[in-house]
């Protein structure tokens, strides 16, 4: 009974330290694969893709704790590059007086981080007012969002985000720039990862978010406003979704309106992989920093390497899938390891 005890604890750890593990893993075997995988050129570009992933991560944690989920986050990456871009490229022309006015970039990323807290905002409301399941919302957030950012310019790129000296607007691409030699998007992510970690386990909110997810019947019979709750998360997975819509686009100089298709897989497997169940009720946000560290290497290694794009969608559904299941085995094991030892008692 002892060493089943033993084994149930030993079992107990390395699931708990999975995601860091198969981390160093993962460098370990791009490393032999590819003798330049560690070379500094390489570490800045891993760590600005790990920045976005795990940005879109930190908001998909809140989301993901509560028991729901958000499809949107990579179309509104998409459809907030257009946004900014257009107001830097083209500014914003009023139709009844015809005249166009030109913003500073300060302006543009307090208005970008509004809108996405909007969009937040209505998902939230979706979900928690008319009764629709997070899925299906934000399934439909989703269309909305990336057809907005088609019609924002036809489907065009605005590739002149530098904005103009006569203007006042430039400066926008110091967000997709390096700080001595850091990307500027990796000072956000820590800054917003600190921020996250501090709002989840060191304020009241964040036992609010893990009460709902827990369970919400009880939350709401304790007092805690769980629509509410509901909607705050899903405003700080758009204002996270904003922040990576506005360094992608610094980072490529330009304004796509495919930009982000498909993140919201790499945000969701960063968050799952990181140990916040799907079932919600826990999770943490350095797990989830771990997770993205994770799918940024995958991503880049794969890449580096020569992995067919299609192989590397097959690799990161099953990478989803094995989390899930890795999760279960978790939960499973924990609540055995509860019973024994009130049996033991």
């Amino acid at each position: 009974m002892r060493n089943n005890k033993s084994g149930n604890q030993l079992l107990m750890t390395i699931l708990k330290g999975r995601t860091f593990i198969v981390l160093i893993l993962l460098v370990i075997f791009f490393s032999i694969a590819k003798n330049n995988f560690l070379a500094p050129a390489t570490i800045t570009m891993i760590a600005k893709h790990v920045a976005l992933y795990g940005i879109l991560g930190l908001g998909m944690t809140f989301v993901i704790i509560t028991g729901g989920i958000d499809l949107s986050v990579g179309s509104v990456v998409g459809l907030i590059g257009m946004l900014a871009g257009g107001m830097i490229q083209e500014g914003i022309t009023l139709r009844f007086t015809g005249n166009t006015y030109y913003f500073s970039v300060p302006v543009i990323v307090v208005a970008m981080l509004i809108v996405g807290c909007l969009i937040g905002m209505i998902n939230g409301l979706i979900v928690t007012k008319l009764n629709v399941a997070p899925f299906i919302a934000t399934l439909g957030t989703m269309y909305i969002c990336r057809g907005f950012a088609n019609l924002r310019s036809g489907g065009a790129t605005f590739s002149s985000i530098g904005g103009f000296e006569g203007l006042g607007n430039t400066g926008f691409k110091t967000l997709g720039s390096n700080i001595a030699n850091i990307p500027a998007g990796v000072y956000i992510f820590a800054i917003l990862a600190l921020l996250s970690a501090i709002l989840l386990k060191k304020m009241s909110f964040g036992w609010y978010v893990l009460a709902v997810g827990g369970n919400e019947r009880s939350a709401r019979l304790s007092g805690i406003k769980a629509d509410k709750i509901k909607i705050l998360v899903y405003m700080i997975s758009g204002f996270c979704a904003a922040w990576v819509g506005m360094i992608n686009t610094a980072q490529l100089s330009a304004a796509h309106p495919a930009s982000g298709d498909g993140w919201e897989m790499n945000a969701i497997a960063a968050t799952v992989l990181g140990g916040t169940s799907m079932a919600g009720g826990s999770g943490t946000i350095i797990g989830t920093i771990v997770g993205a560290f994770v799918i940024g290497v995958i991503n880049d290694g794969m890449t580096m390497c020569g992995v067919s794009e299609f192989w590397q969608k097959v690799i990161r559904g099953m990478v989803i899938i094995l989390a899930v299941v890795i999760d279960q085995t978790q939960r499973n094991l924990q609540a055995k390891m509860a019973l024994q030892a009130r049996n033991a008692n």
